[in-house]
This record gives C-alpha cells, sequence and structure tokens, in this order.
C-alpha cells in the first residue's frame, strides 16, 4: 500500500468514502488467480476431471475457475502448452460473457493481444462464424498470435490496424464488438505493481481520449441491433462513466443495456461523473467485493443508425496449381477425411484458410487472413502448428500420444528426435490424445516439428 501514488489514494478516498479502508486493504491480500478451460478442445466436465489442480467455480463464467497459485502452477503444466486452458484473471472474464457471443456472427475483438478475452469469445462461437482479432501492437501481436494457435482457434482474422483505418473497410459488418480499451490500470496495481509507476492524473484523461477515439472508430462497424462491450481494468470514472457519456451525447442510436451478469458485481457510477443514470446499467469489479482485480464493463445496443451496409467481398490472392497439388496430397495421405473446404489464398508460399465474405484487405496490416495450414513448397508441404492445434486425433491417419509422466514427451517438447516404431509420414503428437504439434516418421525415427520458439522443459 505504501507504493500506491498518493493522488491515486486520495482519489479512491474521495470516490469511495465509507468503503476506502476495506478496498484499501485487498493490496496487503495477494491477487486470486483464475483459469478458463478451452471448450475447443474439451468439456467443462471433462476439464474438471483431467486437470490435475484444486479448481473452485467462478461465478459469472461457467468455463472459468478458480485455482491454488501455492499449490499449483498451470502454466507449466504440458496440458497448458496443448491449450486445454487459459490462465486468466477472474475479473477478465467478465466482458466476453457480458458480450454473449453466438456461433456463426461476425464478430470483432478491436483490442485483442494478448488473446485472452478472444480465445473466450472463439470458444463462445464453437469455432463457427468469423472471428476478427485486431492489435495495433507488432510486438503484442505476436502473443496474441501463439494464443490462438496453442488454443485450436480455427476461424480468426488477425490484424494489426489502427480502428480507424478498419471503420471504412467493416462498416455495419459485425454482430457483436467488444472493446476492452488501454487504460490507466488502476484495477492492476495489485497484481502488476509496475503500472503503479506509470500512473498519473494526465495518464488518465490521455487514455479518456484514446478510448473514446476507439468507440467513435468502432461505432460505424456495428450493425444496427448489434451489441458493443466497452471494458477497462481502472476504477477511473473519468475512463469509464465519462468516456461512454462523451460517447452517447454523440452517438443517441447507442443505448445502455444491463450486464447480464450483473448480480455479482456492483453497478456502475454515473453519479461520480454526474452522467446520466442509465450508466448505472453498466458494471463494476472492486476487490473488496469479489475475488479478482478492478473491471469495468458496459454493453450497449445499436439502434438504427446512419452507418451505412457492409461492401462486396474482397478478392484475396489466388492458389496457383502446385499449391493445391501438394496441399491436396498432404490431405490424403494424413487426414481421415477433408475439413478444410477452403476457400484459401496464398501469402508468399503460406497457405490459409480464409472465410469467402470478407471485406478487402488490400492495404491493412494482415498478420493472419485466416486459419494457417502450412507452406506449399514446390515439392511437398510442410503443415503449421497452427493446423496441428487445430485438429483432433481422431481426424488424422496417424498420430501419437504421450502420457504428461512420459520421458518421450519431455523430448518432443525439448526438440529432439525420437525412436519410434510407426508407418512413415506425417504424424500428429498429442499428450493424452490432445494435440501438440507434428512430427514427421521416416526409418524408425520421429523427426521433430515441435516449434522452436515454443520448446521448453515442461516437466
Amino acid at each position: 500500500m505504501n507504493r500506491l501514488p498518493e493522488d491515486y489514494q486520495k482519489q479512491m478516498r474521495e470516490l469511495l468514502k465509507e468503503e476506502y479502508p476495506s478496498f484499501i486493504r485487498t493490496y496487503d491480500n495477494p491477487p486470486h488467480r483464475g483459469l478458463r478451460i478451452n471448450t475447443l478442445k474439451l468439456s467443462v466436465s471433462e476439464g474438471r476431471q483431467r486437470l490435475p489442480f484444486h479448481l473452485e467455480p467462478i461465478p459469472w463464467c461457467n468455463t472459468g475457475f478458480f485455482y491454488d497459485h501455492d499449490r499449483d502452477r498451470p502454466g507449466k503444466h504440458v496440458y497448458h502448452a496443448a491449450g486445454l486452458y487459459y490462465i486468466q484473471d477472474p475479473s477478465a472474464m467478465a466482458p466476453v460473457e457480458a458480450l454473449q457471443p453466438r456461433p456463426g456472427e461476425k464478430i470483432l475483438d478491436l483490442c485483442a493481444a494478448p488473446g485472452g478475452k478472444t480465445t473466450q469469445i472463439a470458444a463462445h462461437m464453437k469455432g463457427e462464424g468469423v472471428l476478427v482479432a485486431n492489435e495495433i501492437s507488432r510486438e503484442r501481436r505476436k502473443a496474441l498470435v501463439e494464443n490462438l494457435e496453442r488454443c485450436g482457434v480455427p476461424h480468426a482474422l488477425i490484424l494489426g490496424e489502427d480502428p480507424r483505418h478498419l471503420s471504412t473497410r467493416f462498416t455495419g459488418w459485425f454482430d457483436r464488438i467488444l472493446i476492452d480499451a488501454p487504460c490507466s490500470g488502476e484495477g492492476m496495481f495489485r497484481k502488476d505493481p509496475d503500472t503503479r509507476e506509470r500512473w498519473s492524473y494526465r495518464s488518465t484523461r490521455a487514455a479518456a481520449d484514446l478510448q473514446f477515439s476507439i468507440l467513435e472508430a468502432a461505432a460505424p462497424m456495428l450493425r444496427p441491433g448489434g451489441r458493443l462491450v466497452y471494458s477497462t481494468c481502472t476504477f477511473n470514472p473519468r475512463e469509464n462513466e465519462g468516456v461512454l457519456q462523451r460517447f452517447l451525447d454523440q452517438h443517441p442510436h447507442f443505448t445502455p443495456e444491463h450486464v447480464p451478469q450483473a448480480v455479482h458485481y456492483q453497478p456502475a457510477r454515473p453519479d461520480w461523473i454526474d452522467a446520466s443514470p442509465s450508466l448505472a446499467k453498466g458494471a463494476r469489479l472492486w476487490p473488496h467485493h469479489l475475488r479478482g482485480e478492478g473491471h469495468f464493463v458496459a454493453v450497449l445496443e445499436k439502434r438504427d443508425g446512419k452507418e451505412g451496409i457492409c461492401k462486396k467481398p474482397g478478392k484475396l490472392p489466388p492458389v496457383h496449381g502446385d499449391a493445391k497439388r501438394v496441399f491436396n496430397d498432404f490431405l490424403q495421405e494424413t487426414l481421415i477425411e477433408d475439413r478444410f473446404p477452403g476457400p484459401f489464398t496464398l501469402f508468399g508460399d503460406h497457405l490459409y484458410q480464409v472465410h469467402a465474405d470478407l471485406p478487402s484487405l488490400q492495404g491493412l496490416v494482415v498478420e493472419r487472413p485466416g486459419l494457417h495450414l502450412g507452406q506449399a513448397k514446390r515439392k511437398h508441404f510442410a503443415p503449421s502448428h497452427a493446423l496441428a492445434s487445430a485438429l483432433t486425433s481422431e481426424s488424422v491417419r496417424r498420430s501419437v500420444s504421450f502420457s504428461p509422466e512420459e520421458d518421450h514427451l519431455n523430448q518432443y517438447l525439448r526438440g529432439e528426435t525420437i525412436p519410434i516404431d510407426k508407418d512413415k509420414g506425417w504424424t500428429l503428437i498429442t499428450v493424452d490424445g490432445f494435440p501438440l504439434g507434428w512430427g514427421k516418421v521416416s526409418g524408425g525415427w520421429l523427426k521433430n516439428h515441435y516449434p522452436k520458439w515454443l520448446r521448453r522443459n515442461l516437466i
């Protein structure tokens, strides 16, 4: 508590009044830890039976669970590498639950890295529909790509654009938009003490201006009748109720709606900035009221507006005959059934499965135009790690399953070649049947194709 900025303590004392003592005492306690079972890989009931951790349900997220950080280290377990769960702050699970994604929809996660909320949206969508994950920071996009691949997300388009550049390309296109906005991070002071050093009154003003500009850019991209969730991990009313009031003043065709899980939270506080009482339909997550860090969540519905209609589908680079041939050869030799009907595109020699009705992506920063299938080389096809994660052991002709305790599993995770008695060809390597990556069998040896950037000793 002594390291908290003095101005911050003064601000919270004035806002919370009689609640301040119980709030400030939370800084003497360690943060609560959570993970979310990835239902793209296994059911919640199967996860509870299989995961070797002490799990307690998180009330506002059916797939989320508290775990004991002193007893368990789920980030070091091989099941994490297999994407069976995502380690996520319990409060950070709230925005996506308020978004209520559905299979088959078109959904935008506008500030997506490192991917916790994106993978949560994907699980709700069951791999069906279009999920656009945007992150303007190149460095943060690396983590986003890795997490989407690890969790086996098959239907994501990853962009790296300023939101203002997207609004003309995706006008009226999305059913739902999540804006987990960059903020001053007051709600993370307990979990991430470094955020305290960056905080100032000036930083909250700058954050509010940025948040408003992001909301402005998002508004045209939502279809009439669509749902927008705005969230932050700060307590600051300037960045929460203040930003929303400024936005609603200029966009009267957006209306606040109740957060569906509001019974677990405290209401938003429009009275702190003399805003519309309707903003009390939003929610505040306080560490002295629940087991989690600070968060703010608001739901807006878009009524009739003037934003226009979506544009015709754009064209992506075509796939030449050699690429088609080597990919089809790979499918016939490796998969039991073709689960990838296309359409496809080539970026260089990298083959992707894409969505047929995407608008033009020309001129945009495209990190991944769809599911990365692999490299279509002149004489053969090299499957990607993303493809391995998106498959199941039942969908391939050759697979090897190691248990978490096997020495061969640790050898594989270190990138070593392993002696094996299997038919030659591309082989899906799994842990207890859940995909980890590729190996290629030849002459009684399994050549390791586990990505170099992931190799480590997990056991």
